[in-house]
């Protein structure tokens, strides 16, 4: 296997730093409502209520209730997108009020970029529109067809919508993706762009999309909440799936502060690998690899690490690759470092779920607080996976994960606030 790939978020004298947060999660809408149930330990977990899915094996996902996206989203946007894009304009809406970021902070609308990741795209969008092709004729079916179940749809309807017309991309690489889309808007930064509204958001729970899913093995069949999602323990039988996700506003450090704008991390390393899909022993290598890209480029010795969001698949073949993985890269710290999953109270949003992570990871920092990893008990791993309540530290340095399920690995480190003078 060749090297980790590195995108080059931590050299040179432009440094990439998050200024706001927007979120759309099963826990809510809302830094707020998000933070304060992941701190809580709440799971929000259920029995799978869309219309349609009734008579599907899938019985437990993390949905979002109550999301009116007319309230934060034009009529003329909602009827040419899905319900993923319609979490991402929500979510970007709510990331650059955060970052208290408007029209006049922006040199010129080609200043700002926006990067994306998604996994499963706008599969409700598209099956209405084949349910009427086929139960009403094409003259039924409306042009936003075309796109709106497209992957780049969130990419290009932020970017539309916002008239940010700086490097703009989506970024492919199964559930790994998000952790890559948020290095590559800070390899953006770093080569020129102030500021790049970057994340994911995921909307996989119309009938059409779980039925793809149900081909994945590792798609978790249990029918009760507390039992569907247990990475690290005896009884993980794989991952209960979630809508949702977050977006991040990036910017570089001189043009943030300029601005006034609050440092709230600095995205400090990226690395990424690839192992082949299903092959979960061999990601241990893979993801170690990543880790140690990632940490080499932020310029971060293995026990600086203060807390790791895991990526915690369910599957005890890949949770086991994981846990080694980060001994192989942690070495002895990888048995004292606080590890936490907090996405087994909100589901696994596939591209979604690492933002969601980053994210969280941010806030932790910030309050001084490792979240609990919800319905674990019982870890049989040598981790200190936190549970039951959460755990009071002082994080300045974490470490999020994420595979994917055709075998992409990814690691991203996030240092609290600005990064020090002379650091890399």
């Amino acid at each position: 296997m060749s090297g980790p790939q590195r995108t080059g978020t931590g050299g040179g004298s432009r440094r990439a730093v998050v200024t706001g947060l927007g979120v759309v999660s099963p826990h809510g809408t809302g830094v707020e409502a998000h933070w304060k149930a992941v701190a809580d330990g709440t799971s929000s977990l259920g029995p799978v209520t869309r219309e349609g899915c009734a008579d599907l094996p899938l019985r437990v996902a993390g949905e979002v209730h109550g999301f009116d996206a007319a309230e934060t989203v034009e009529d003329r946007f909602l009827v040419q997108t899905d319900r993923f894009t319609h979490f991402a304009l929500a979510a970007t809406q709510h990331a650059l009020a955060d970052a208290r970021f408007g029209r006049a902070d922006a040199d010129s609308p080609y200043s700002v970029g926006v990067v994306t990741a998604a996994g499963s795209g706008g599969g409700e969008f598209g099956q209405r529109e084949l349910q009427n092709l086929w139960g009403q004729g094409s003259r039924h079916v409306g042009p936003y067809q075309s796109i709106a179940w497209f992957y780049a749809a969130s990419t290009g309807q932020v970017s539309i919508r916002n008239d940010f017309k700086g490097p703009c991309g989506v970024v492919a690489a199964d559930e790994a993706g998000g952790l890559d889309a948020l290095a590559h808007a800070a390899l953006a930064v770093r080569n020129g762009t102030d500021t790049v509204v970057c994340g994911a958001t995921e909307a996989p729970l119309a009938p059409y999309s779980i039925v793809c899913q149900l081909g994945y093995p590792e798609l978790s069949r249990a029918a009760e909440p507390d039992r569907a999602y247990r990475p690290f323990t005896d009884a993980a039988c794989g991952f209960a799936p979630a809508e949702g996700g977050a977006v991040l506003v990036v910017e570089e450090e001189g043009a943030a502060r300029q601005r006034g704008a609050d440092v709230r991390a600095t995205v400090a390393g990226h690395a990424a690998t690839f192992t082949g899909p299903g092959r979960w022993a061999e990601s241990r290598e893979g993801l170690a690899r990543a880790i140690e890209g990632a940490l080499a480029e932020a310029g971060c010795r293995p026990e600086e690490v203060d807390v790791v969001f895991a990526d915690a698949l369910g599957i005890p073949e890949a949770d086991r690759a994981e846990a080694l993985a980060l001994a192989d890269a942690l070495g002895p710290h990888a048995a004292r470092v606080p590890v936490t999953a907090p996405k087994t109270g909100t589901g696994r949003a596939y591209c979604a779920a690492p933002v969601l992570d980053v994210a969280t990871a941010v806030l932790a920092m910030e309050h001084g607080l490792v979240p609990p990893t919800p319905h674990v008990l019982d870890v049989c791993h040598d981790l200190d996976l936190v549970t039951g309540r959460a755990r009071p530290a002082e994080p300045r340095t974490a470490l999020v994960l994420a595979r994917g399920l055709m075998g992409s690995n990814s690691a991203l480190v996030l240092r609290r606030g600005a990064a020090p003078a002379g650091s890399r």
